[in-house]
């Protein structure tokens, strides 16, 4: 259990961090707020990958992924998150 906290930690931390430079735009997010956000993506990315392949099947949908999976699941969330809290969006007069 202990080894899976620390894979959740180490791999949220570099897919959020990977994420925050692809997507363009400043966050304001912490350290703790981008290892929260690649934590996320990486359930993101192992149910999108469990709805498109079907692999894992007796995991459920709900499990983490790899580290691709990660990225792509933490920038999936990083848009949602924007999108929701209306960041990134610039209202001109």
């Amino acid at each position: 259990m202990l080894g899976f906290i620390v894979y959740l930690v180490v791999i949220g931390l570099v897919a959020g961090f990977i994420a925050r430079a692809v997507v363009p735009g400043k966050d304001s997010l912490s350290v703790g707020g981008t290892i929260l956000l690649g934590i996320v993506g990486s359930f993101v990315g192992g149910f999108l990958g469990y709805v498109l392949t079907h692999h894992d099947a007796n995991d459920g949908a709900f499990q983490a992924s790899g580290i691709i999976g990660s990225i792509l699941g933490s920038i999936v969330a990083l848009l949602v998150y924007r999108a929701v809290t209306g960041r990134g969006h610039r209202h001109v007069l």
